[in-house]
């Protein structure tokens, strides 16, 4: 006798129904499910979210060019000096993401927000001790960096504020974080757009002393920056104790779990030193470019600036990619979480292969957005034709390294950041463009090898599976 029962007929979601859902940050479960409509699902939310971060880093350079070369140098002197705190806040967020994930997937939300609240706990006792020295040693630090005395004219001031206001920062990277690993993607956006539409609006008033506002200069686009990331780690913060998303934090949260906290430490600390390691690197190379003059730092400043406009959105489909790791492990199902990673891995690398062949072919007139200087546009526009060419293997990268955080595996990264950005790369920098003579150029083109090559190895290492056996 044959079996004539059918199956329920599953829901048909179209491309905008999809989008709709995604933006309205509707509960759905990610561990089981068409894969590619589940990574849409968290990707969209994320990579709007760093859309309006990426207009945020242009918007940010081509006001503050309008200032001449020395105030340019001033921001990319400080953000190198910030990779230690973005390597604080960002490591952090790399444990409590794979911890809110794996709780979620195991279907324990109360874990998931002890989790949450010892995580926010550490990451402002760490961001206190970052801020207060940085306050400090401001000008020291830059000066350290290899400051011209124009720019420790210009940009010690702004140096401090940015320092002293890391805390912000922090919070609004932990508490995104939490968001992203519960699989609350739309609630991470928002807190984004709030944030960096404050620092798009306040910033030209505050540099240039639009209406009623105090022209600050270059000041000024640190207190808009401090004043936005302020306002938009405050309403996360409210709405991770409102408990808007899945994980609501109560009054006992707060109490300090020693255990809880080590747990995340240890998971964390990789994490950290493994962002130090690649964030850090970019001290080295910009030590390098330094001894090139005000003109080469500024245009190199101008094109990681336009390239980082076109990686944030990476980031987003990247986090996807975490979140879906996390949370199928959790939901015990390893073989889920290997085809989330390759199918974040193949979206990403269409679209940063389309954006690579644009700022091929506009290179020149992208660069004029942001200056008019012709020394300066020269160097930006030889370093972002030469980044841009392997924007196809960058996307690789980016989403294999954050399939392995999201799995808890922090080290396999780390150790492949250390091996190819600190013990390649810099060597490679500095010959190039020292004793072989190829000055900036030179550095470019070791940006362009050493990042080709850790996604090569990536690619190779994440095939092999062991990051499948990590616990967290």
């Amino acid at each position: 006798m044959t079996d004539t029962t059918q199956a329920p007929a599953q829901p048909t979601h179209g491309f905008w129904a999809t989008v709709r859902e995604a933006l309205q940050g509707t509960h759905h479960d990610y561990t089981r499910g068409d894969i590619g409509r589940a990574i849409l699902l968290l990707a969209i939310p994320m990579v709007l979210e760093m859309v309006l971060e990426s207009v945020f880093a242009v918007t940010d350079i081509f006001f503050v060019g309008k200032l001449g070369a020395s105030a340019v140098a001033t921001v990319g002197l400080t953000e190198s000096l910030l990779t230690v705190l973005y390597a604080v806040a960002m490591g952090l967020s790399i444990g409590v993401t794979a911890m809110v994930a794996r709780r979620i997937g195991e279907q324990d939300p109360e874990a998931a927000t002890h989790v949450a609240a010892q995580g926010l706990l550490v990451g402002f006792l760490l961001a206190a001790i970052v801020g207060i020295t940085g306050v400090i040693f401001a000008p020291k630090l830059l000066m350290l960096m290899g400051a011209a005395p124009d720019v420790l004219a210009v940009g010690s001031t702004f140096t401090r504020i940015m320092l002293g206001g890391d805390i912000s920062i922090v919070m609004l990277f932990l508490a995104n974080a939490v968001f992203r690993g519960a699989g609350d993607a739309a609630i991470a956006m928002r807190t984004l757009w709030l944030a960096n539409t404050i620092n798009i609006l306040l910033g030209p008033c505050l540099i240039f002393g639009l209406g009623p506002f105090h022209a600050f200069g270059v000041t000024g686009a640190a207190i808009a920056t401090t004043i936005g990331r302020s306002t938009g780690a405050l309403f996360a913060l409210t709405l991770l104790v409102r408990g808007r998303g899945r994980v609501k934090i109560r009054k006992e949260h707060w109490h300090v779990e020693p255990q809880l906290m080590w747990r995340l430490l240890t998971l964390s600390a990789s994490g950290m030193f493994q962002m130090l390691v690649g964030m850090a690197s970019w001290i080295g190379l910009v030590r390098i470019i330094s001894t090139f003059g005000s003109d080469a730092l500024a245009g190199y400043t101008i094109t990681i600036r336009i390239v980082i406009f076109a990686l944030l959105p990476s980031w987003g489909l990247s986090n996807a990619a975490a979140t879906m790791v996390g949370q199928a492990l959790g939901a015990k199902d390893p073989e889920r979480a290997e085809r989330s990673a390759w199918r974040a891995t193949a979206y990403t690398t269409v679209f940063l292969t389309a954006v690579g062949i644009l700022f091929l072919i506009f290179v020149k007139p992208i660069i004029g957005i942001f200056t008019s200087d012709p020394a300066v546009a020269s160097y930006a526009i030889d370093g972002l034709r030469i980044v841009s060419y392997g924007f196809p293997l960058y996307a690789a990268g980016m989403v294999l390294t954050q399939a392995f955080n999201g799995a808890g595996d922090t080290w396999t990264p780390t150790i492949l950041n250390l091996t190819i950005f600190w013990f390649f790369e810099i060597p490679l920098a500095w010959v190039l463009a020292r004793p072989l003579g190829l000055g900036v150029h030179g550095v470019f083109l070791a940006i362009l090898i050493a990042f080709s090559m850790a996604t090569v190895v990536s690619a190779i290492v994440f095939r092999r599976g062991r990051w499948k056996l990590r616990q967290v």
